[in-house]
């Protein structure tokens, strides 16, 4: 045992710490231990010493004046956990009988020099041991406790595995100790990490938190950790925001801490996963403790204990950090055990004494500082602060609880086999040597006698379950660690996920629940389209195409809407296209079916004028059954147009193209046989025969059904071969499938068009022949002058109609229809109706015979 004596102690915000001139405060023995049939050794980092000035000492090299102590009062609860496992032992009658339970505890020094004295001096029971010496007090220690770091085990397993002695560690499992051939020795109470990052990766999916930091130590297991966060968050497509690998070497005042802690608070991610033990990360933790980082989510590895960096200021770095802690079972007994521990009743532990003093003003005693006075009353340890005490048992008391009934199990099956092997006389003592212990320890723990934990030893581990912590620290000081959630995972059932979030309690610079991606999710109706030179979670948000829809967020591909289907606006659902046709009850149609009624009544009302006039020379000239043809054929060319309107069919359809034909081939052929009989009647006056002949045979009048007959031939070879058909359009109007006839073949419509076309022309050559022949009633004028209309109203047809889709180019068909019928009725009837009506004495024989003999007159003086 050696004593350090200082003149204060400095409060700092890491450990819990207070100047005091009271020389029994800053002393601080390395050990202490109660007696037992068996004694446990245990190391546990409970106090460490460290300069200020760094003064020289006068006498040892290496040494300074100005030592200090710090005392880890968090870490007090490690051998709470110990005292409370072996007075469990002590008091059950079925276990371990006759044989009581001590313990040995050991401060765990700062540097590997010091590490490798203590355990020395555990070996060798004395302060300046020597190898291979064995000459201290005989305290039988059959196995050693060592953690939480797993670099002080590895010094310690070094040296306990030369002489084969067992050794249990309680801190975070490590792969470098769980190697066989290089720690044959050492067993490890906590459960593989293997699931944390996948455990990790789900929260971080429970709240969409696609753009993290990674901020992890500069050791084996932090590139552990990194290869399994990678390979997870690759999976489900969360990018690491940035990577920052940590030295242990750097505290909080290293400048390269500085530049990093400078990058992590500018960066644009809002949660950072902080994965490393106490030694690793310490340094990083200080550091953000004292920069008051209220504006980011930690997500930090459940070997971590963020509330031991609370003081100073009401709000709290990690208020409102989310902890992975291995799930243990509440242990109400510990809790009752705390509220009863005192100096009083333990008078060996020289840490007791320093609670009491600092925290409930007891002073010492002149003559001994285990001794105090002046204490509250009822004082107990369960009042004090939970950021400086939490009487609850945390993760490491739980797994210390579990080793020590592990070696307890282990030593009562060594001692019943001994007995049925070896039987010893009654008052012996039960002799053994350590290394036979190896056996029955790995088969406890591989059998889980010890119930209620997870184990691990030689690569085997059983299922792992995490709690999900949320730290609350506001106001600060507060160190509330409220269980938010679980995750499991099991070979039977898979990963299971559950999460409370009304309960959690978010940093103090969030007034909702946090976001941090590098973009913004796309919504539906636009999809992703990741940033050229960016991680994949930088993206642009496009809008989807036309007719094409995201009904999800954050979709790749926009998905196209079947042909009887269209977008809504948004772009987010495909709506049923409803059923559109050129209808009665529409304006368009309605003013097309007016149009055509008013023209239609006026053509039957011209026709009964005509017949009611049949006998007067206007009529009779120019072959008035030719007129009386040509109004029919109009009458029906301007009543055909209603096939074009309402829902076509099959036989609207055929009956459409060809009826437009048919009709308008009979109307044409009737205007040239109307230019012929103008062009055979003025050259009547020539004695020739063959013109004699063609006016007594009445040939005009066979145009127009050989005329008709070569339509109806074409007509029918279009029918035969691809007839018009019904057809939908779905591309025109949006949200409407328009049901449209589809002439079928091009080139017959063409070609009964054409025809057409050459039957105007012909008509128009014979009427443009005869213009300038003298007869009262020559109306070859206006056969021409109505031609040209006709070519205007079907030349301009063609390009307006080839260019139109829908129920535009049903219109457009309909109205060049109406035009060109309108056309030939006004522009060939109006100038007779003129006269029938309104000059009727034109239209005598008198008048007629005195315009002959003016003529004549005219002709005899010229």
């Amino acid at each position: 045992m050696f004593w350090i004596f200082t003149f204060g102690l400095l409060c700092i915000p890491i450990f819990v710490c207070a100047f005091t001139d009271n020389e029994c405060y800053v002393t601080c023995s390395d050990y202490f231990y109660r007696e037992g049939d068996v004694t446990i050794g245990a190391f546990f980092p409970l106090h460490i010493y460290y300069t200020g000035n760094k003064v020289p000492g006068k006498y040892l090299p290496y040494s300074f004046q100005d030592y200090r102590v710090q005392y880890k009062f968090k870490n007090y609860q490690f051998v709470l956990a110990l005292v409370f496992a072996i007075e469990e032992i002590n008091r059950n009658p079925d276990l371990l009988p006759n044989t009581t339970i001590g313990y040995d505890i050991y401060n765990i020094p700062f540097t590997e020099k010091n590490i490798l004295r203590s355990i020395f001096l555990w070996r060798t029971r004395i302060i300046n041991p020597l190898p291979n010496c064995d000459c201290g007090q005989k305290r039988k220690s059959p196995v050693v406790l060592t953690g939480p770091s797993w670099s002080a085990s590895a010094h310690i397993g070094t040296f306990l595995q030369l002489y084969k002695i067992p050794q249990v560690t309680f801190g975070p499992f490590d792969s470098i100790l769980n190697d066989r051939g290089q720690f044959n020795s050492l067993y490890q109470m906590s459960p593989k990490d293997t699931s944390l990052s996948l455990a990790i990766v789900f929260l971080l999916l429970q709240f969409r938190w696609s753009w993290v930091g990674l901020i992890i130590p500069d050791d084996h297991r932090g590139t552990q950790i990194l290869s399994d966060l990678r390979e997870n968050m690759e999976n489900h497509g969360i990018c690491i925001a940035f990577l920052k690998i940590i030295s242990s070497a750097w505290n909080a005042f290293s400048n390269e801490l500085w530049k990093n802690m400078y990058k992590i608070e500018e960066s644009s991610a809002n949660v950072i996963v902080i994965y490393g033990d106490i030694i690793s990360v310490q340094g990083l933790m200080r550091h953000i403790a004292q920069l008051l980082v209220t504006w980011k989510v930690w997500v930090l590895s459940s070997s971590w204990d963020v509330d031991t960096h609370s003081d100073y200021f009401m709000v709290e770095s990690f208020h409102g950090s989310l902890v992975f802690s291995h799930h243990h079972d509440e242990m109400v007994e510990f809790m009752n055990f705390v509220q009863t521990v005192n100096p009083y009743k333990y008078p060996e532990d020289n840490y007791l004494p320093k609670f009491w003093h600092l925290f409930f003003k007891c002073s010492f005693s002149e003559f001994n500082c285990q001794l105090l006075e002046n204490c509250q009353p009822n004082a107990s340890l369960d009042l004090l602060p939970r950021h400086h005490f939490d009487p609850a048992m945390n993760e490491e008391g739980y797994n210390i609880y579990n080793a020590v009934r592990a070696v307890a199990y282990s030593i009562h099956e060594m001692n019943l086999q001994k007995i049925q092997t070896q039987p010893y006389a009654k008052g012996e003592e039960m002799v053994f040597f350590q290394w036979q212990l190896h056996p029955f320890l790995k088969n406890t723990i591989m059998r889980s006698h010890i119930g209620r934990h997870t184990a691990t030893h030689g690569g085997g581990n059983l299922d792992a379950q995490y709690d999900i912590l949320n730290f609350w620290n506001f106001p600060s000081g507060l160190g509330l660690k409220v269980k938010v959630g679980t995750y499991s995972l099991s070979a039977q059932q898979g990963p299971q996920f559950s999460l409370c979030e009304q309960m959690i309690q978010w940093p103090t610079g969030f007034t909702m629940t946090p976001q941090s991606v590098c973009s913004k999710s796309c919504r539906p109706g636009f999809r992703k389209a990741v940033q050229e030179g960016k991680a994949v979670c930088c993206f642009d948000c496009i809008p989807c195409a036309d007719n094409e829809i995201s009904n999800e967020t954050d979709m790749y591909q926009c998905m196209k809407c079947p042909e009887s289907h269209y977008a809504n606006s948004e772009k987010s659902h495909c709506l049923q296209k409803s059923v559109s046709f050129l209808a009665y009850d529409e304006p368009l149609g309605m003013a097309l079916i007016i149009t055509a009624l008013c023209f239609s009544l006026l053509i039957a009302a011209v026709l009964v004028v005509f017949v009611k006039h049949r006998d007067t020379p206007i009529v009779k000239a120019n072959n008035r059954t030719l007129s009386y043809i040509l109004l029919l054929t109009l009458f029906i060319c301007l009543l055909s147009s209603f096939l074009f309107i309402g829902q076509p069919n099959t036989t609207t359809c055929i009956l459409q193209q060809t009826a437009f034909g048919i009709l308008f081939t009979v109307a044409l052929s009737t205007v040239l046989a109307k230019a012929i009989t103008v062009v055979i009647a003025f050259k009547a006056t020539v004695p020739a025969r063959m013109v004699r002949w063609l006016m007594v045979s009445r040939a005009p009048n066979f145009i127009i059904p050989i005329c008709t007959l070569i339509q109806l031939i074409i007509c029918g070879i279009w029918l035969v071969t691809s007839p018009p058909f019904i057809d939908q359009d779905t591309q025109t109007e949006h949200g409407h499938i328009i049901i449209v006839c589809n002439m079928g073949s091009t080139v017959a419509f063409h070609t009964v068009l054409g025809y057409l076309c050459s039957l105007a022309l012909g008509s128009y050559t014979m009427a443009f022949l005869s213009r300038n022949l003298p007869d009262t009633f020559n109306e070859a004028k206006f056969l021409s002058f109505s031609m040209q209309v006709f070519f205007c109203v079907w030349i301009t047809f063609l390009p307006v109609y080839h260019s139109s889709k829908g129920k535009v180019m049903v219109v457009m068909e309909v109205f060049s229809i109406l035009a060109s019928s309108v056309a030939l009725f006004i522009l060939i009837f109006a100038p007779k109706c003129y006269i029938i009506l309104l000059r009727p004495e034109k239209n005598s024989c008198h008048n007629v015979r005195h315009k002959k003999h003016s003529r004549r007159n005219i002709n005899l003086f010229t």
